[in-house]
């Protein structure tokens, strides 16, 4: 059986990045599952991948704050580094056809500024309770509003560990599901990023801890954008109390100049 020869080092020319949804049955692939689809997208798109040094070269990829397995989102990002100059929209259309079908390739921009990272200060998140109604999810809201904190344990590599929710929650609010369905509330949280993350389960958690909220049916999630606080992208934002700007706005303006 042949070896093949070792990849030479390519550093990149240019640098994308990509947001990109994660949609029905997909929601619940697994952040790995994701990582092996898009390399291999990569490969059958023929991006001309930038690799790292050393003994055994990877392509350049960095992947950003993946969504929970079993979560919808509408707001995930990946970077990627190239060897030859593209084309921002044909690297779109080509990673999409690429990729399986819900995992779909939103926007593609060329990486003009640095700490992309750092932009993605919180995430926006619609929990969907079906046979919950919305008065039972407001007071539980409004009790979870009115403590300080909020501990719920969750179980990690190293074993069970305490998470502190409260701090973390940013915003939230309730509305009811589309007129003529059954009981549905609609909870719309914004979650600051924090180590360890407080993800939407969290959130559940601590408002059946605090207020004893139970949710008869598996919540369904999804998390509908990422961004830097208190930039908000409209007025309908300010309206709502959700102000949480656009992680790729200051690439896009930047491509324009």
């Amino acid at each position: 059986m042949s070896r093949q020869p070792p990849r030479e080092f390519v550093p990149p020319v240019q640098r994308f990045r990509i947001r990109y949804a994660k949609r029905g049955r997909l929601r619940f692939a697994s952040h790995r599952d994701f990582q092996r689809a898009f390399e291999r997208a990569l490969r059958r798109a023929e991006v001309p991948m930038a690799y790292s040094a050393g003994f055994t070269p990877h392509p350049k990829i960095s992947y950003a704050n993946a969504a929970p397995t079993g979560t919808a989102s509408e707001a995930e990002y990946v970077e990627i580094g190239v060897a030859a100059a593209c084309e921002a929209d044909d690297l779109r259309t080509r990673i999409d056809a690429a990729l399986p079908e819900g995992f779909d390739v939103l926007e593609v921009v060329q990486a003009r500024t640095p700490d992309f990272a750092h932009r993605l200060q919180a995430s926006r998140w619609r929990i969907e309770l079906p046979e919950v109604t919305v008065e039972e999810a407001q007071r539980a809201l409004a009790e979870l509003w009115a403590t300080s904190t909020a501990p719920v344990e969750r179980l990690m590599k190293d074993g069970r560990r305490t998470i502190d929710v409260r701090p973390a929650l940013l915003s939230a609010a309730v509305a009811p599901g589309r007129p003529g369905e059954s009981a549905c509330a609609i909870l719309t949280v914004v979650v600051q990023a924090v180590t360890p993350s407080v993800r939407p389960d969290d959130i559940l958690a601590a408002l059946r801890s605090v207020a004893g909220l139970i949710t008869p049916v598996p919540a369904q999630v999804t998390r509908e954008m990422q961004g830097p606080v208190g930039v908000a992208d409209s007025a309908a934002q300010v309206a709502e109390g959700f102000p949480l700007g656009d992680p790729l706005a200051a690439d896009r303006e930047a491509d324009q100049t």
